[in-house]
């Protein structure tokens, strides 16, 4: 697949061959006037040196001969160029509820501001979402590592079969987990979308937390995924401290867990989000000095554990209700913030916000210090947190905005987003994959299977009627919540609960999500027909994504079945 990719990237340089053949000749003929206006001067200006050098060197034959390799190349790196830059801004651990953009609607769309909303500062955030579309019923998988495998690849955890968190060490498949889980994460031949636009001719940067493979797994290292460059990014999925002064754990912290690469800031009160801002800020200069457009995907260790305090920020929460942690968890929030603020401000500096896509979203649902996994405290007022069956543990923000929105803008006319919107259609992390190639002009591989769509229409802030209106999420693990798989069609959600322990007990919840958002009521005795319609087309899509099961303690396989309450 890889070299098919390569070799159509050659097809397209080669059928630019003819009018190229023409311009050199028209060069060489003393027609170089006529042509100028055809061409970008800095095409012109290295033509032009190249011609002279081997002209003056070498026989006409040769001279038109290594002309047409020449400017073909040229001419595919500027065409290459001709496209907008993306940034996926990803937040770990970053939930529906933390941030003071509210994502909670009413019934006809507007936003509804919820006592957390008042918690938390976000002004960038609110910056962005004034400038983009917000949506307000977007959903990750329940953790970070299949969150992570779906949006680089666009499949769902139950196709990708990472479907628990990667624990770098250690095989963590649980008790009852599936034999053959993929632990071991993304591989070179998982064709991910940076992949495909470094095939294109951008720039793809990684900065922050990768967690994509297990330690000595090709997946530990993105570069060998597709990434130009990786910074900051390895088998890890939390760092070992968020202080400079602590070398961000390879000083002091949890060693083990240590943020690599950012050794020039250590012994330096650089908080950790801010040192991964330097260093992307670094690597959108030099793509902008290349001349090449770029991807890059801003992967914050923020919000995850450790929840040390970021100081600057502190003064701003000084609530008695809220303990010491859900205190320095809202520093953490804010610090990441500054950073999206930051780089927001650095493309204006450099003069191209205007051509530049900001996708922002979390990986999971959130993880602030505020209550249980299956009450209503971090999340409120939706119920549970990161790793839980509950909305509160799969909703997260999403906020897609042009860098600088301009309506004369040739990228923002081909691919339009609605300002200071809001989008109540539902969409999935599985979405991004194929959204992102879409806004670049770069065509899905062939033969790699999505689970999303893109949300190109969703995004200009209209309804799509062909996108999906489900959402499976599948966690054959032992979490906050456990062994279950839920399913959501239309305003429909089902639990289904495996039970390893005693696997002929297999229970079930059934939620009307439009009468009751925050599931509080499992109506499943009262809606005997719909939750047996569910589970069939749960079960049904289960098996179109080749999903594994967990296992009872004899190792025996355990599909769902059916049981009537």
């Amino acid at each position: 697949m890889r070299r098919s990719l390569k070799n159509n990237h050659c097809g397209v340089t080669l059928t630019l061959f003819i009018p190229v053949y023409f311009f050199i000749l028209s060069c060489i003929n003393g027609n170089f006037l006529i042509t100028c206006h055809m061409f970008s001067m800095r095409f012109l200006l290295n033509l032009f040196f190249f011609n002279f050098l081997i002209t003056n060197q070498m026989n006409g034959m040769i001279s038109r001969s290594l002309m047409g390799v020449f400017c073909s190349a040229c001419f595919s790196v500027m065409n290459a160029q001709d496209r907008p830059n993306i940034v996926v801004f990803i937040v770990d651990d970053m939930g529906l509820m933390d941030t003071s953009v509210p994502f909670v609607t009413d019934h006809h769309g507007n936003a509804v501001k919820q006592p957390l909303n008042e918690w938390y500062r976000t002004p960038n955030m609110e910056r962005l979402a004034k400038q983009g579309i917000r949506f307000s019923t977007f959903y990750a998988q329940s953790v970070s590592s299949p969150s992570r495998a779906s949006i680089m690849t666009g499949q769902n955890a139950a196709r990708h079969r990472t479907t628990n968190w990667i624990q770098p060490e250690n095989n963590n498949r649980t008790p009852y987990g599936p034999l053959d889980w993929n632990w071991k994460g993304l591989t070179r031949n998982n064709l991910i979308y940076p992949y495909v636009l470094e095939q294109a001719g951008y720039k793809t940067i990684h900065v922050g937390k990768a967690h994509f493979g297990c330690i000595g797994s090709e997946g530990a290292d993105p570069k060998n995924l597709g990434f130009d460059i990786n910074i900051a990014g390895s088998a890890i999925g939390s760092p070992g401290s968020y202080y400079g002064e602590n070398g961000y754990g390879a000083i002091k912290g949890a060693k083990s867990r240590a943020v690599p690469g950012l050794e020039q800031y250590f012994h330096t009160n650089t908080f950790l989000s801010d040192a991964l801002t330097l260093e992307a800020d670094k690597e959108i200069e030099k793509a902008v000095a290349e001349k090449r457009p770029f991807y890059l995907n801003m992967a914050h260790y923020a919000v995850h554990s450790p929840f040390e305090t970021d100081k600057r920020f502190i003064g701003h929460y000084t609530d008695p209700k809220k303990n010491q942690q859900a205190c320095a968890f809202a520093t953490l929030i804010e610090g990441m913030d500054k950073s999206l603020g930051d780089l927001m401000d650095k493309l204006e500096e450099l003069g191209i916000a205007e051509n530049t896509l900001i996708i922002f979203l979390g990986d999971n649902g959130g993880d602030a210090p505020l209550g249980g996994a299956a009450d209503y405290g971090s999340s409120a007022p939706f119920k549970g947190k990161k790793g839980s069956e509950y909305e509160g543990g799969v909703r997260v923000p999403f906020i897609v905005a042009w860098a600088h929105p301009d309506a004369e803008n040739k990228f923002q006319k081909a691919f339009p987003v609605a300002q200071n919107a809001i989008q109540t259609q539902m969409g999935t992390v599985m979405d991004i994959y194929p959204t992102v190639l879409s806004v670049a002009g770069v065509k899905v591989p062939e033969n790699h299977i999505l689970d999303g769509s893109t949300l190109e229409r969703m995004i200009a802030g209209k309804k799509d009627k062909a996108h999906r209106d489900d959402f499976l999420m599948h966690f054959p693990h032992e979490h906050r919540g456990s062994y279950f798989t839920s399913y959501r069609k239309g305003d429909w959600k089902l639990i289904y609960y495996y039970n390893p322990e005693h696997p002929d007990a297999p229970y079930y919840k059934l939620f009307n999500l439009s009468e009751d958002p925050y599931e509080k009521n499992d109506v499943a005795k009262a809606e005997r027909k719909k939750a047996k319609e569910l589970f069939g087309l749960m079960v049904k899509r289960l098996e179109m994504e080749k999903a594994l099961y967990p296992i009872d303690k004899d190792k025996n396989e355990l599909r769902p079945f059916f049981i009537a309450k």
